[in-house]
């Protein structure tokens, strides 16, 4: 028997369903950004370097095995600051998944597939669209009008 949320958490739950909408863009992105970062340093061993001497930005290739500590290029290695973002926003977008996860008393098995959504490419964008709709499906279900926000009705949170 699965449990149901409790129509206490019901402002708790549609809190965290947008702070869940954002971050599972955000870390998207990110995770996109660090696919490509990955596929033009293992597939053409270059790397991207921001406000170098030679200019604004410069790709560099790779340094040669066993040599990595005496290749130090200038410049703000970009590859590695998408990949701590990343890092970081994953930790984020796992805050939002427990904070949705948990007053909808959701099974674990929920948990983790939401939280594949920050390592698989594309998965956090389909799992934004199917999670934000059934929550806003059992909440538009269950909740009544004075549970709701002021200013929103059954119309105005379906849509958003």
């Amino acid at each position: 028997m699965q449990l149901k949320p409790k129509p206490a958490d019901y402002p708790r739950i549609r809190r965290a369903v947008s702070v869940y909408k954002v971050t599972s863009v955000i870390t998207g992105v990110m995770l996109l950004l660090l696919c490509a970062v990955m596929v033009m340093k293992y597939a053409f061993n270059v790397q991207l370097f921001l406000f170098t001497p030679e200019g604004f930005a410069k790709f560099e290739p790779l340094a040669a095995e066993g040599v990595e500590s005496d290749y130090t290029p200038q410049g703000f290695d970009l590859f590695k600051a998408i990949l701590i973002a990343h890092g970081w926003f994953y930790v984020v977008y796992l805050v939002s998944d427990f904070m949705l996860w948990s007053p909808m008393r959701w099974g674990f098995g929920k948990f983790l597939l939401i939280a594949l959504g920050g390592v698989v490419p594309f998965m956090s964008f389909f799992l934004e669209a199917r999670v934000v709709r059934e929550v806003n499906a059992f909440l538009d279900e269950h909740d009544v009008p004075e549970n709701r926000p002021a200013g929103q009705d059954a119309a105005t949170s379906a849509s958003s």
